[in-house]
């Protein structure tokens, strides 16, 4: 039985994942102590073909840090003896890509339809959309804000009890294609909400009280790349004038710094920023509706993954927010709340500082439209799975990841502005 339960697993990934087989590549964490070391990642970026986990570029890596990257099974063997060579300090994260693609699929009830603790396809998700809105018209409408490079409608959920003039809080996910985790946390959000309205007094209220605006995913073409071309997919599907090369990190396509530091001028690279702030279809439509909706949106969430981190503004600039003390405390109290459950430690801070400068990203322009709450979240987790989180963890994330939402919102109700 257990022999036909790993083929089955095995045919499932294989399935999911029709392009890049990734067998035999590894995931290696380097500790980063001086010049030298980052001189050598950078020459070793440029002879080889890294794919880049934590940071996001080679151009990110800072001293007396680890990077994080994936390589293909035929440069193996050479980036270990540069590494070892140079003296850097290094272990092996995944030692074969392609097994742990397979095994993240460990939840074995495969139903046909959706599940709140598997990983579901886009086509899954957008029916979810409809039927979730149809079986709580009280609590769920649902609309279409935009459609997406390859014409796909980008659906946005409102979840919240009928009521002139209630403030929001607008959270997305799936901004980054293969943060799988991020897209489960906004489906279990409404989930959440919808089963606990009416029994659970905390939700009740902030749902009497609130509004939240929901994208479950935001970069749908790319989210479905990663499950029937390349699993490690990263940008949107757009192409531009003048390269062959596709895709723009839609979270370096905000006018927010637009480009300056942390991203990427050249189309080939994953934190290619685009020919212009919200030049992608997605940005654009995600960026409107938030201007449009400015009165009413007291908070703005964005939902990634891995490195277990709580970031608010700024990340396009060394400077602090305005409302940097507050932001600092809350953040403090949100993680803390969030580690009651599982004992899940994050760290916090202002991204450029806690994780490394980034211009254009989503949380910064939102801040600089005058939302005063503005957060991102890394989900789990610190590197073992990185982005390969398996189905198993989806629970336990969701749930301390729940905690930190409604902390926040709470927290928002009562400092309205």
């Amino acid at each position: 039985m257990l022999a036909f339960l790993v083929l089955v697993t095995v045919a499932l990934a294989s399935a999911h994942h029709g392009g890049e087989h990734f067998e035999g590549e590894k995931v290696f964490r380097v500790n980063v102590e001086d010049e030298n070391h980052v001189n050598v990642i950078h020459e070793l970026a440029r002879n080889t073909q890294l794919d880049f986990w934590k940071p996001d570029s080679v151009t990110q890596i800072k001293l007396h840090s680890t990077v994080d990257f994936r390589v293909k099974a035929e440069d193996i063997v050479t980036v270990e003896n540069v590494l070892k060579q140079n003296e850097l300090q290094y272990e092996v994260l995944i030692n074969n890509v392609r097994r742990v693609l397979e095994t993240q699929f460990d939840n074995r009830v495969r139903a046909s339809g959706h599940s709140y603790e598997k990983y579901n396809n886009w086509e899954t998700i957008e029916a979810w959309t409809q039927q979730v809105a149809t079986e709580n018209p009280d609590l769920i409408s649902r609309s279409v804000i935009g459609t997406t490079f390859e014409g796909r409608a980008m659906y946005l959920l409102k979840v919240g009890k009928a009521g002139p003039n209630k403030p929001a809080i607008f959270m997305d996910c799936g901004f980054h294609a293969r943060e799988w985790i991020s897209p489960a946390f906004c489906q279990w959000f409404v989930r959440e909400s919808v089963r606990t309205y009416g029994r659970e007094i905390h939700m009740t209220e902030l749902l009497d009280k609130l509004d939240f605006y929901v994208l479950p995913v935001l970069n749908i073409d790319g989210y479905i790349y990663t499950w029937t071309k390349n699993r490690m997919w990263r940008k949107t599907r757009s192409t531009h004038a003048g390269s062959s090369c596709i895709g723009t990190d839609p979270n370096r396509n905000f006018d927010a710094g637009w480009c300056e530091i942390g991203a990427s001028r050249s189309p080939c690279d994953d934190t290619y920023c685009g020919p212009a702030a919200e030049s992608e279809t997605e940005t654009k439509a995600l960026a409107d509706f938030i201007r449009d909706n400015l009165s009413s949106i007291k908070a703005y969430l964005t939902i990634h993954s891995y490195s277990q981190m709580m970031l608010y503004p700024y990340s396009y600039d060394y400077k602090l927010a305005e409302n940097n003390v507050e932001l600092n405390a809350l953040a403090k109290a949100t993680v803390k709340e969030l580690a009651s459950l599982h004992g899940t430690k994050y760290t916090y801070g202002p991204g450029a500082t806690t994780i490394y400068p980034a211009a254009g990203g989503s949380d910064d322009w939102a801040y600089d439209q005058g939302i005063k709450y503005s957060f991102t979240f890394e989900l789990r987790d610190k590197g073992r799975y990185g982005f390969l989180l398996p189905e198993s963890k989806i629970r336990a994330t969701c749930e301390e990841t729940m905690l930190a939402i409604k902390y926040i919102a709470n927290y928002v109700l009562e400092h309205l502005y």
